[in-house]
């Protein structure tokens, strides 16, 4: 209030000079005078608060946007991603790109806070169905009652969720390492004809007792890759292929060799994805309809490593489906590995 009255009168004073100088050039009556100063010390009254506006406004906004993106950060910090900082970019000046950058980052932490939440919540369910049945059966096997044969049958189940949870933990330790940096990626010339075969081998106990049969083409062929990791790749694949072919079925294993790449391709007789299903196939613990379900009987993260390790090498992996109708992983490697960038 002091600060508006002697601003008001500074300008009342430069208005009695103002209508002064007048009065020289053309005489008026005192109380016209007086009335004319009075209306002129507002004029310039009013001229003086449009420009100090003009001049201290923009310091203002400045404040209240950095006041927002404060307040905006500091939520963040405490885990609310539900941001969106509004400014208008005439008002924001140079801080709308900061604005801009700052909701699209409240974004996608948002997102991967969803994704962090919805991967505990699988684990946890993973874990609990296993757990919850060697509890279940434990508890039964404490009835003095029960028969020989029945016993045998509750450990059997035991020892089933117990292998079960064994892999679960594996395949989350493994795909963990896989994600990180750090995972040691050792690629080297090798025969992948040889490989597949070996791994074909491996599995022949599970193929022969469902009366599969397998057709392998496989022509010599080598590349530059890490043989453990794809190793991996060629197990989970034959494995899934086996668990959803029917007694009877066929497997058919094909090797393409062209100037630079090597294409794989493991296509079965089995019961098929839906169309709806197959761009989620590759998603951590993702299970479609039980009744038609390949990923049935698993964690769900196999196919999850097979994708994450053929991107490792630079490669990529495809799958093509009908219900019914069979399904067919195809990876394409590259024969040669190229150096990673340093900066990406």
């Amino acid at each position: 209030m002091a600060a508006f009255l002697a601003g008001f009168s500074i300008l009342w004073a430069i208005a009695h000079l103002i209508m002064r100088g007048v009065n020289h050039l053309w005489t008026l009556p005192v109380a016209i005078r007086e009335y004319v100063t009075l209306l002129l010390a507002f004029f310039l009254f009013g001229w003086t608060i449009t420009i100090a506006r003009l001049f201290f406004r923009p310091e203002r906004r400045v404040i209240q946007v950095m006041t927002t993106i404060i307040d905006a950060m500091q939520r963040m910090a405490k885990g609310d991603f539900n941001i969106n900082v509004e400014a208008h970019p005439r008002f924001a000046g140079e801080f709308y790109a900061i604005v801009q950058n700052l909701n699209r980052m409240a974004a996608e932490l948002g997102q991967v806070e969803q994704m962090r939440q919805e991967f505990i919540s699988n684990v946890s369910h993973e874990f609990q169905s296993p757990l919850t049945s060697i509890k279940g059966f434990a508890q039964a096997l404490q009835q003095d009652e029960i028969t020989t044969e029945t016993r045998r049958y509750y450990l059997k189940i035991i020892e089933t969720e117990s292998d079960r949870l064994s892999r679960l933990s594996d395949n989350l330790l493994k795909l963990t390492s896989l994600e990180s940096k750090h995972h040691p990626f050792q690629p080297k010339p090798f025969r992948l004809d040889r490989q597949i075969r070996r791994v074909v081998l491996s599995c022949e106990p599970q193929w022969v007792d469902k009366q599969i049969e397998m057709d392998i083409h496989l022509p010599d062929a080598s590349i530059e890759a890490d043989e453990e990791l794809l190793n991996q790749v060629w197990i989970n694949l034959l494995s899934n292929s086996i668990k959803f072919t029917p007694q009877g079925g066929t497997i058919t294993i094909s090797l393409t060799l062209t100037e630079e790449e090597a294409e794989i391709v493991f296509s079965d007789t089995g019961i098929g994805v839906s169309p709806e299903d197959l761009p989620h196939l590759f998603e951590r613990f993702y299970k479609a309809d039980r009744s038609r379900n390949r990923t049935s009987g698993g964690s769900g993260l196999g196919l999850s490593i097979v994708h994450k390790i053929v991107q490792m090498h630079q490669g990529r992996i495809d799958v093509r489906s009908e219900p019914g109708a069979g399904t067919s992983f195809v990876v394409v490697l590259p024969q040669k590995q190229t150096p990673a960038d340093p900066l990406s």
